[in-house]
C-alpha cells in the first residue's frame, strides 16, 4: 500500500447532481409553463370572441330595427360607445375616445357609413378589406399605426351593409406578459430554492461519503487497526461505512496471517542457512591450504546469494500484496545516493566503467529508508553486473512537479526486446544474466510501496535508462509549489 493517496482536482458530486436536478426540474417547470400559457392565451382568446360575437350581435340586430333616418348614426354609435364600456381590464387611453374598440359600419359600396372610435376609420377599413374577415369567425386584423392588431368580428345585416366591431389584443398581451414575467419570478425563487434544498441535502450526504474517502485513504500497511467512520442512520452510505469496516476486518486479518506466514518462513530458512555458513566459516579459519579453501569460500558465497535472494523474494511478495512492512522517516535522497555512489565507484572503477551523477541538493522523501538504500544498492548492482568495460553509467537526481526523480541512464547494449515489457516479475531476466531475475522487480517494489512508479526503456542513443519516481515529502512539496510558482 502506498504512502501517499493521490487526488486529483475535487470536483464536487454535490455541484453536479444540484445542477443536473435543478436543469431537469427548470426545464420541466418551463416545459409546464408553455402549456399553462397557452391554455391561458387561448381561454383569453375565446373569451374575447364570445364577447366580440355576442356583441356584434347586439348592434346588429339594433342597427336593423333603427329607423335610417338622421338620428340612426347616433343611435348606433351610442350603443356601440355603451359596448366599448363593457371590455374588462381596459388600458386607460391618453385620449378622451376609446383606442382599445372600435365599430366600423361599411354600405353595400364598402364606403364608411358609420365609425365609433379613435380616428377617422379610414386606416380600419381598408386593413378589413385587405384580411377579408369571414362572417361570424373573429380574425387578427393589423391596422397601420397599431403596434398590436385587432380582434375583429363582422355581421352582414338585411340591407346589404357590413358591421365590424374590434377589439384591441393589447390588454390580452397584457395579461400575458404579466403572467410571464410573475412566473419567470416564481420560477427562478422555486429554482434557486431548490437547487439551494438539493444542494444542501446532496452535500451533508456526500460529506459523510468524503469523510469515509478520507479515512480509507489514510489507512494503510502502518495502521490497519483504523476504520472508517459510522453514523447511527440506517441508508445505504451506513451501510457502505459498515460493510468498508468488515472489509477491513478480513483484511487485517489477512495481512496478520501473511506476516506470520513469512516471518515463520524466514525465520526457518535463515537459521539453518545461517548456522550453515557458521559452521564453514569455522572450518575455513581452521584450514590452511588456499586449495581446499576455495570450496567453502565458494560455499560461503552461494549461501549469502541465496539468504539475499530469500529475503528479496519475501519483499517482493509483501510488496506485490501492498503489505511491505515500512519503518518510516524523512531520507535526504541526496546524501543518501552521495554515500551510495561514493561506496560503489571503486568496484566499478576497478571494472572499467565511468559514472557521472548530476545530485540536486536539498531532496526529501518520507519512506523506510532501509529499504531505499537497498533499492539504489539494486540499480547499482544492476548496471555494475551487466555493463561491459569501458561503459559509462549517468546518475541523475532531479525534483519535479512535487516528484523525486532517480535517473539511471547507460551506453551498454540496452534491455533484450523480448524481456524488456515483463522486467519487473520475478524471475524474469535477460539470456546473458547469471542473477535470480528479483532485482529490478524488488525496485518496482520498494517504489510502489512508496506511493512511486519505475519506468525502464531503451535509449534511442543505446543504452538502458530506469527512471524511479517517488513523491517528496510533505514539506518539500510545500516549498517546492511555493519556488515554482514564484518561478513563474
Amino acid at each position: 500500500m502506498s504512502l501517499k493517496t493521490v487526488k486529483p482536482p475535487l470536483r464536487s458530486a454535490a455541484w453536479r447532481i444540484s445542477l443536473w436536478a435543478t436543469l431537469a426540474f427548470a426545464c420541466g417547470t418551463m416545459v409546464v409553463f408553455v402549456f399553462l400559457q397557452s391554455f391561458v392565451a387561448g381561454d383569453i382568446q375565446r373569451r374575447s370572441d364570445a364577447w366580440l360575437s355576442g356583441e356584434v350581435e347586439v348592434l346588429g340586430d339594433v342597427a336593423e330595427r333603427t329607423p335610417n333616418d338622421a338620428l340612426y348614426g347616433r343611435v348606433v354609435g351610442e350603443v356601440a360607445e355603451l359596448a366599448a364600456r363593457e371590455v374588462p381590464n381596459k388600458l386607460a387611453s391618453g385620449s378622451g375616445t376609446s383606442d382599445s374598440v372600435f365599430f366600423l359600419q361599411s354600405g353595400i359600396d364598402g364606403s364608411l357609413k358609420l365609425w365609433v372610435g379613435a380616428g377617422s376609420g379610414q386606416d380600419h377599413l381598408k386593413a378589413i378589406f385587405s384580411a377579408e374577415i369571414p362572417p361570424e369567425h373573429p380574425s387578427d386584423v393589423r391596422v397601420p399605426g397599431f403596434s398590436v392588431p385587432f380582434r375583429v368580428a363582422c355581421l352582414r345585416i338585411g340591407d346589404g351593409s357590413h358591421i365590424y366591431l374590434g377589439l384591441s389584443e393589447r390588454d390580452e398581451l397584457r395579461v400575458l406578459r404579466s403572467l410571464r414575467v410573475r412566473f419567470f419570478l416564481l420560477w427562478l425563487l422555486i429554482v434557486l430554492l431548490g437547487f439551494s434544498i438539493v444542494f444542501l441535502t446532496t452535500r451533508r450526504m456526500l460529506r459523510h461519503v468524503r469523510s469515509i474517502t478520507e479515512a480509507a485513504s489514510r489507512i494503510g500497511h502502518s495502521d490497519l487497526t483504523a476504520r472508517v467512520p459510522t453514523t447511527k442512520r440506517n441508508d445505504e452510505v451506513s451501510q457502505l461505512a459498515h460493510t468498508l469496516n468488515r472489509m477491513l476486518d478480513r483484511i487485517e486479518s489477512s495481512m496478520h496471517q501473511l506476516h506470520t506466514i513469512t516471518d515463520a518462513l524466514a525465520h526457518d530458512l535463515r537459521s539453518p542457512l545461517t548456522a550453515i555458513r557458521g559452521k564453514l566459516e569455522m572450518s575455513l579459519a581452521a584450514m590452511n591450504g588456499e586449495e581446499t579453501a576455495e570450496p567453502i569460500v565458494s560455499a560461503i558465497e552461494e549461501l549469502d546469494q541465496l539468504t539475499d535472494f530469500l529475503n528479496k523474494s519475501l519483499d517482493v511478495a509483501e510488496a506485490r500484496a501492498d503489505a511491505l512492512r515500512l519503518t518510516v522517516t524523512e531520507i535526504d535522497m541526496s546524501q543518501l545516493l552521495q554515500t551510495m555512489v561514493d561506496l560503489y565507484e571503486p568496484s566499478m572503477t576497478e571494472k572499467g566503467l565511468h559514472i557521472r551523477l548530476s545530485n540536486e541538493k536539498g531532496i526529501i522523501v518520507v519512506g523506510d529508508e532501509g529499504l531505499v538504500h537497498r533499492m539504489i544498492a539494486n540499480l547499482l548492482d544492476n548496471e555494475l553486473k551487466h555493463l561491459v568495460s569501458a561503459s559509462s553509467v549517468s546518475i541523475s537526481l532531479q525534483c519535479r512537479d512535487e516528484t523525486a526523480y532517480l535517473v539511471f541512464e547507460d551506453d551498454g547494449n540496452g534491455f533484450e526486446p523480448d524481456v524488456l515489457e515483463h522486467l519487473f516479475i520475478r524471475r524474469v531476466k535477460g539470456k546473458t544474466s547469471d542473477g535470480h531475475g528479483l532485482g529490478l522487480a524488488f525496485v518496482d517494489a520498494v517504489a510502489r510501496a512508496h506511493g512511486g512508479t519505475v519506468e525502464v526503456m531503451n535509449r534511442d542513443a543505446g543504452g538502458g535508462r530506469i527512471a524511479v519516481s517517488m513523491p517528496l515529502a510533505p514539506e518539500k512539496r510545500h516549498h517546492q509549489m511555493a519556488a515554482t510558482a514564484q518561478a513563474g
